[in-house]
């Protein structure tokens, strides 16, 4: 067993902090489960304190406390807990007086203070020790080999113990942010179908046209309500991604039949440029239709009437890049830096007294980013108008899980 004191700050420990962070646990109330788990270490070791502890930047944590001690925390560079953490196995000291880097140590020194220490470092699956289970004594003592073997078994039930809170609670927010992706994909249909029932009611209008512009609507909101209820029957938080290789043309086609209605009562045009040579792209259709209708949707509605909307496909080497041009108000330095953040407010202004929940481009980008393609804006300024690419593999590769046989 490594018996190293010295005080210092492990190379890891900014990632370390960052999984501390994650678990929510630091600044928490005492709970009844982890006194639960503290107090069998304290009557298997038959000692007079025990702790669960958190290592946080500046000081140590005690998430349980059955001591005399009188605290919730202690400075980081008082804490045998700190010391303990730099161990990947069981940090034992039989009497702390028997170790001079110590003897100044407040919390050993002092009457009644810590002469006997055994803390089992609380593991992260990630390999990071966040914290300890820890016995303490105010007399010499020795630990057995069972003790020490079910003081590590008490530190993987706390370990457990927080990741499955954290599991639910990502479970949660996962619902919750795919619920908000559903209904923000259903605004825009539900906008078309109004549109095209307004203009069925006036002469002259293409109703072959019009009910094809409903059909596909319909079509499109009872797909999202259909992938919103297939996704909440998964216990994985990451968004699946239904692979298949399609014509991105077909997509910008789609998109220009559902948007130029809209577009032409705004007085707005969109030019949609073809590249007859593209190659079929693997990818989720349905998700990269959704990161292209939210770009043609902003652009039109943020862009003044009597201006273009240009849309066009070419390929980059091994990428298709998919460009939305506009001539509406564009962005300045601010914009740009927040622009892809969920709920920002830009400086723009939609033009139409249209709304926006602030969530568009953030989930474009999430559905980008899971097809390992890239997305950014480009503007010469306001009122100059902006352009939006984004660029997709031809051929999705998806990753490799790791080999666990390997280690």
């Amino acid at each position: 067993m490594n018996q190293t004191i010295d005080y210092y700050i492990p190379e890891n420990d900014q990632l370390r902090l960052e999984k501390l962070q994650e678990y929510s646990i630091l600044d928490t109330h005492p709970e009844d489960v982890f006194d639960t788990i503290a107090s069998m270490a304290q009557k298997l070791f038959g000692t007079s304190g025990a702790f669960i502890t958190f290592v946080d930047s500046d000081r140590v944590f005690f998430k349980s406390n059955l001591s005399k001690l009188a605290a919730v925390q202690v400075r980081r560079e008082d804490s045998l807990c700190s010391r303990a953490i730099l161990n990947d196995d069981i940090f034992v000291l039989n009497d702390t007086h028997n170790k001079p880097a110590l003897q100044n140590n407040p919390y050993v020194s002092g009457k009644g203070g810590i002469r006997f220490y055994a803390g089992s470092p609380l593991k992260t699956p990630e390999g990071y020790n966040i914290g300890t289970i820890c016995v303490t004594d105010d007399k010499p003592r020795e630990a057995s080999p069972e003790q020490l073997e079910m003081l590590r078994t008490l530190s993987k039930m706390v370990i457990d113990k927080l990741e499955n809170r954290l599991r639910y609670r990502k479970s949660i927010e996962s619902q919750v942010n795919l619920m908000n992706i559903t209904l923000h994909d259903i605004k825009n249909p539900l906008a078309s179908i109004n549109l095209a029932n307004d203009m069925l009611k006036s002469n002259g209008t293409d109703k072959v046209k019009m009910n094809n512009v409903i059909k596909t609507s319909v079509n499109r909101i009872e797909e999202r309500l259909s992938e919103l209820l297939k996704q909440s029957e998964l216990e994985e938080t990451d968004l699946l991604l239904k692979i298949e290789a399609f014509d991105i043309n077909d997509v910008l086609t789609r998109l220009f039949n559902n948007f130029d209605l809209l577009a032409r009562r705004k007085k707005q045009a969109i030019e949609l440029k073809y590249n007859e040579n593209l190659p079929l792209i693997e990818a989720d259709k349905a998700k990269i239709s959704d990161v292209l209708h939210n770009l043609v949707s902003n652009a039109i509605k943020y862009s003044y009437p009597d201006s273009k909307i240009k849309i066009e496909a070419r390929e980059a080497g091994y990428n298709i890049h998919i460009e939305v041009r506009d001539e509406g108000q564009g962005l300045d330095r601010n914009d740009v830096q927040k622009l892809f953040m969920k709920f920002a407010q830009l400086s723009s202004k939609p033009t139409g007294k249209e709304t926006s929940t602030g969530l568009g481009l953030s989930i474009a980008k999430s559905f980008v980013e899971l097809h390992k393609g890239t997305i950014y804006a480009m503007s010469p300024g306001k009122d100059r108008g902006t352009t939006f690419i984004v660029s997709l593999p031809i051929k999705y590769i998806p990753e490799l899980e790791p080999d666990i046989t390997a280690t």
